[in-house]
């Protein structure tokens, strides 16, 4: 049985492969091209860590909410709420900030310019080719409710 599409965010990419593909390009042209840019008194690979893990930390509880609301996380099901509490009181797409800080806290771990400058593509991605098409199936699939939370709460911070 084939899977409705109008039941879905129809994203042109699903976000973890956009993100890994992100930081295997930047990794790849720094290996090619080293840029470091953490000055040498930065304990790189520890502020690395804590932001990475902070990002981490960020996507696994926004995750939590959604799967103990019943909702789905995969930007190929339906969606079957709307989140509001936990990360999703300050922000509409905590997953996604979670994988920005991610990518900044390897870029930082591993003195990885080209891993930072990677972030811009990664969030236009994730911006046009993602949240766009959520947001608009929301909007389709949960009318006044979903643009009411979306009044209230920013798209990012």
């Amino acid at each position: 049985m084939s899977q409705d599409t109008n039941d879905r965010s129809n994203v042109i990419i699903h976000p973890p492969i956009a993100w890994v593909l992100a930081f295997a390009a930047g990794f790849g042209i720094d290996r090619l091209y080293p840029l470091q840019f953490v000055p040498a008194s930065v304990p790189g690979r520890w502020v690395g860590a804590v932001i990475f893990a902070s990002g981490l930390a960020l996507a696994i509880w926004a995750i939590v909410k959604i799967l103990s609301a019943g909702s789905r996380v995969e930007t190929y099901k339906p969606t079957t709420a709307i989140i509001s509490d936990g990360p999703y009181r300050l922000t509409r797409n905590p997953i996604y900030i979670g994988m920005f800080l991610g990518q900044i806290g390897l870029a930082i771990g591993f003195d990885s310019l080209w891993i930072l400058l990677m972030l811009l593509p990664l969030y236009l991605v994730i911006r046009y080719g993602v949240v766009a098409r959520e947001e608009a199936y929301l909007e389709r699939k949960f009318g006044n409710a979903y643009l009411s939370y979306k009044s209230r709460v920013r798209r990012w911070l």
